[in-house]
């Protein structure tokens, strides 16, 4: 019974986040298991640049050492991707697959330049972070909980956690990196063409809906903030204001 619960759970997970999640899993018990050098699995410049490892931007996504100092912080994290990037995948993406895909591709882009140049070999942190914040924006006015019953809106989630890892871990400079790229992905994508009559900069490759034709139901129209940061207490948002999302836990450490 419980294995067909957990079965019935993973295939109800959406398209992309399924796939997500699941190499967010596989990949870091093939290199508990050494299978595969955990080493040949993160981002480093010269191994990329030089020796032309061109695995190492997607494996560097997907891989997190799983040992006892960062246990918590794996299962955490993907508490968060699940959480967040099923929301995000069935709200304001819903029928829209190409459009999140896209989403994903270009937050993995900009990451990927930044851990080049600054040396980061793991991307799961400021990834997940990236998506939380796109969630957020979307849904500003949303009350979310975090530790002991505390309650705020959602758009102040990623700078919570950002100042708890700080406290707790001396980290967060994957969690501000991670928020830094969801601002930039916002930003160009919906807040400057739409709030301030800008250019749209970026948009989802033509040939991506060849591969992922929108369907039927979606919430939003492409391009367009959802209008769920203004929707009235009887709406979805409303339903959801008291879900614990944001409780407490540590988003990874450095």
């Amino acid at each position: 019974m419980a294995s067909s619960d957990i079965g019935d759970w993973y295939r109800n997970i959406p398209m992309m986040t399924k796939y997500w999640f699941t190499g967010s899993v596989a990949l870091p018990l093939v290199g508990k298991l050494g299978l595969v050098s955990a080493m040949s699995m993160i981002l480093d410049f010269h191994s990329f640049i030089y020796r032309f490892q061109i695995w190492r931007p997607i494996t560097a996504l997907f891989y997190f050492p799983l040992v006892p100092q960062t246990g918590f912080q794996f299962l955490m994290n993907l508490y968060f991707l699940y959480s967040y990037s099923t929301r995000l995948e069935t709200g304001v993406f819903d029928g829209k697959p190409a459009d999140y895909l896209f989403m994903l591709i270009f937050n993995w882009i900009c990451l990927v330049i930044i851990g080049l140049l600054a040396s980061i070999p793991l991307l799961m942190n400021p990834m997940v972070l990236s998506v939380l914040y796109v969630w957020c924006q979307f849904n500003k006015d949303q009350v979310v909980q975090f530790w002991f019953g505390t309650q705020f809106k959602a758009m102040y989630l990623p700078w919570v956690l950002l100042a708890f890892n700080v406290i707790v871990s001396g980290g967060g400079w994957y969690e501000f990196i991670g928020i830094v790229v969801g601002h930039i992905y916002f930003y160009v994508m919906y807040k400057y063409p739409q709030d301030f009559g800008g250019r749209q900069f970026i948009q989802t490759p033509a040939f991506f809906y060849n591969y992922l034709p929108n369907r039927q139901g979606g919430v939003s129209g492409f391009g367009m903030a959802p209008p769920s940061n203004r929707r009235p207490a009887g709406g979805d948002a409303g339903r959801q204001q008291r879900h614990a999302w944001g409780q407490g836990n540590q988003l990874g450490g450095d």
